[in-house]
């Protein structure tokens, strides 16, 4: 015994609590499951399972036969023989069944609408990322668009060449004509004001 307690204080550094202590399970390794006592489900196959029944509880279906089981019931109750007859009148036994149908149909109805409004949650997510990855191509688009329209309004237009060139033959004619005899040293300086008007 004493021995024991030697060698846990030689283990244990000072002022260390037993919290603190090293573990005697292995991090690297799974630890064993643990029993349980209750029985084990699949939740998304019940999850499935629920909402088939909600979906055939909704429908006309189910109503019908619902209305043909109990029209049945209340007919054999009342008019077979007393001897076959298994639910007497104030039909106990049917308003116990009833109730039963009730009492699970609400559940299952609600857990089918859970699993839609997680679906809907879903699916609004992904609506909303969807819509902001189009407005973020729909402003990069805009913003190439725009530099592309400036880059445009800098290249030489067809009008705006041909009435340079127009203006360049008239000076050539007038040059040969001999009516101009100073030195022209910028020929197009009277045109600078129709660039920006011709882009």
């Amino acid at each position: 015994m004493v021995p024991e307690r030697e060698s846990l204080r030689e283990r244990t550094p000072a002022g260390a609590t037993a919290a603190s202590r090293p573990r005697t399970t292995r991090l690297d390794q799974p630890m064993p499951r643990r029993r349980r006592f209750l029985p084990e489900y699949d939740p998304e196959a019940f999850g499935r399972l629920s909402e088939r029944i909600a979906r055939f509880l909704g429908t006309g279906r189910f109503i019908v036969w619902m209305t043909v089981v109990i029209i049945l019931w209340v007919v054999w109750n009342s008019l077979a023989p007393r001897h076959l007859r298994f639910d007497e009148y104030p039909f106990i036994f049917l308003t116990l069944m009833l109730s039963l149908q009730a009492s699970y149909a609400a559940p299952l109805i609600l857990l089918a609408q859970n699993r839609q409004d997680d679906r809907d949650r879903v699916n609004l997510e992904q609506d909303r990322k969807q819509n902001e990855r189009s407005i973020a191509d729909t402003e990069y688009l805009t913003r190439e668009i725009a530099a592309l329209r400036i880059g445009l309004g800098e290249v030489a237009t067809r009008d705006w060449i041909r009435s340079e060139l127009q203006d360049t033959i008239k000076e050539l004619e007038e040059r040969h004509n001999g009516h101009r005899h100073d030195p022209v040293v910028f020929p197009a300086e009277r045109s600078r004001g129709r660039d920006a008007d011709d882009r």
